[in-house]
């Protein structure tokens, strides 16, 4: 039986539910004021986990909307998931303590190997690896830099240091309602030979179908931000789906 799931996403910044265009700080759209009630509202719609992005924290390299982030995860039944600047095991213990369920590293995968691998030994499953792509290499710092390491090589490499969860964006495709790179994400998935969770671009039930095929093959899920707000996707018919991949 092969897992598939939905997680609607929460990106924070300034303690507001907002989402970004390709990762520009300058291109911010508002969607709600009050992300605790956003997160139930996801519950309430059947989801079974909920991702949530500290904006400010990837911007800043630490988390700065740490106290809120409990708030949500202690407001829901489900599971959460959470990144965004977390660089030191005190700020990731600090969220797990707080309730988070799993912690996304992403900056500190490609700057801190040695960190990477403790943080993966002493926490194993409740830590994923975020691998955000420009043009195929990853991307740093909040997506304002841009490394020289390809994502393929970088998964490879944590897969050794007990990576088993990636989460793949492929910034070029995020905010912008064109369809997730699903070639990029299913490669990746083969390449590492463990879990990946699409993220960025997915905008129809036609995207989330297309994704889902690949479950036996890793793709282990899908981030859905922006079209949850305007409508284009329903959360409801998502979960359906997520179902009945699973049955």
């Amino acid at each position: 039986m092969a897992a598939f799931t939905i997680y609607p996403a929460i990106d924070i910044r300034g303690g507001k539910c907002v989402r970004l265009v390709q990762g520009d700080y300058g291109q911010e759209t508002v969607y709600d004021e009050r992300p605790v009630e956003v997160a139930q509202r996801w519950e309430a719609n059947g989801a079974s986990w909920i991702h949530l992005v500290d904006l400010d924290g990837a911007k800043e390299g630490r988390p700065i909307n740490a106290e809120l982030i409990g708030e949500i995860a202690r407001s829901v039944a489900v599971p959460v998931q959470v990144g965004g600047g977390l660089r030191t095991l005190e700020d990731i213990e600090q969220l797990l303590e707080a309730g988070v369920a799993r912690v996304i590293l992403g900056t500190a995968a490609i700057e801190d190997r040695g960190f990477v691998e403790t943080v993966l030994g002493k926490y194993g499953d409740r830590i994923a690896i975020g691998i955000d792509a420009r043009n195929g290499f990853v991307a740093t710092r909040g997506w304002l830099e841009t490394s020289e390491v390809k994502a393929g090589v970088l998964a490879a490499e944590l897969v050794a240091a007990g990576a088993k969860t990636f989460i793949f964006t492929d910034i070029s495709r995020d905010g912008m309602m064109k369809g997730p790179n699903i070639e990029a994400i299913v490669q990746l998935a083969k390449v590492s030979g463990q879990t990946v969770i699409a993220s960025g671009g997915v905008s129809s039930m036609d995207d989330i179908h297309a994704l889902s095929k690949y479950a036996a093959d890793g793709v282990g899920g899908a981030i859905i931000g922006k079209a949850l707000y305007t409508g284009s996707i329903d959360l409801a018919d998502a979960v359906r789906l997520e179902a009945a991949v699973r049955s």
